[in-house]
């Protein structure tokens, strides 16, 4: 019998390019004065919750202050988040809706713009464990669920024990966080997922560094997308090419 896979997925720089509160900031501020540098200050808050520097909850904390987020900010940056979904899980669309049983999105962002996000991809929101905002009676983010064990360090660790899941578990993310998972023997590999952030950190920590989900599937023989990764592909570059040709090929 074949033994049933699960597959763990992050999301902020892992399903999407961004950090979903860094755009939500970027809304959120957009008439402050001193927006550049309290969205400086909040993407050092981000990296350095990302690299294990800082404990998780006063990363959520400090960067829902800087925030100053409203109910009526999320509307636009989710639409701005379906515009940010990392090109190689587009391409993959039909991985999400062939294995959407066992796929599973956790993640200590917030449900409250991962949800509409990959459900678009066919991710069960059953299959979706985040954090939850606290909003005021004037619909102001004032906190977050305390309760939740996404909002303490070693959250995805209690959730995916919590989760129980039979058979072999995979794990693809872009920070700390999701290595914990691996580290705590819950789950058979860590790749660490590199196509739009690369933490050395992390990847110094990972079974293996995926620079994209084409390459992930390639490796489990699930590639549909496209035959071979891009970053599989050596290319010789002979004299006298143009640089424009040179940056292309680059950037692909």
């Amino acid at each position: 019998m074949k033994t049933k896979r699960n597959y763990v997925i992050d999301f902020d720089s892992t399903f999407t390019q961004v950090e979903a509160l860094d755009i939500l900031g970027e809304i959120s501020l957009s008439g402050n004065s001193k927006r550049d540098q309290l969205l400086a200050d909040l993407k050092s808050l981000t990296d350095r919750g990302m690299e294990g520097g800082l404990s998780l909850r006063e990363s959520i904390q400090e960067r829902l202050d800087l925030l100053q987020a409203e109910k009526s900010h999320l509307e636009p940056l989710i639409e701005a988040l379906k515009g940010k979904v990392s090109p190689s899980f587009v391409r993959n669309e039909d991985f999400f809706k062939e294995n959407k049983d066992y796929i599973y999105i956790i993640s200590n962002g917030f449900k409250e713009f991962i949800v509409p996000i990959v459900s678009q991809y066919g991710i069960k929101e059953e299959n979706v464990f985040a954090n939850s905002f606290i909003f005021d009676d004037e619909g102001k983010i004032v906190g977050f669920d305390k309760d939740n064990v996404l909002s303490s360090n070693n959250g995805k660790v209690e959730q995916l024990k919590a989760l129980e899941l039979q058979g072999d578990v995979y794990v693809i993310g872009d920070g700390y966080t999701d290595y914990e998972i691996k580290a705590a023997g819950l789950a058979n590999k860590f790749y660490a997922f590199t196509e739009n952030v690369f933490r050395d950190k992390v990847t110094a920590k990972a079974d293996h560094i995926t620079p994209s989900l084409d390459e992930f599937l390639y490796l489990h023989k699930m590639n549909k997308a496209i035959s071979y990764p891009k970053n599989r592909i050596k290319v010789l570059l002979l004299e006298n090419v143009h640089e424009d040709a040179v940056a292309i090929m680059k950037k692909e």
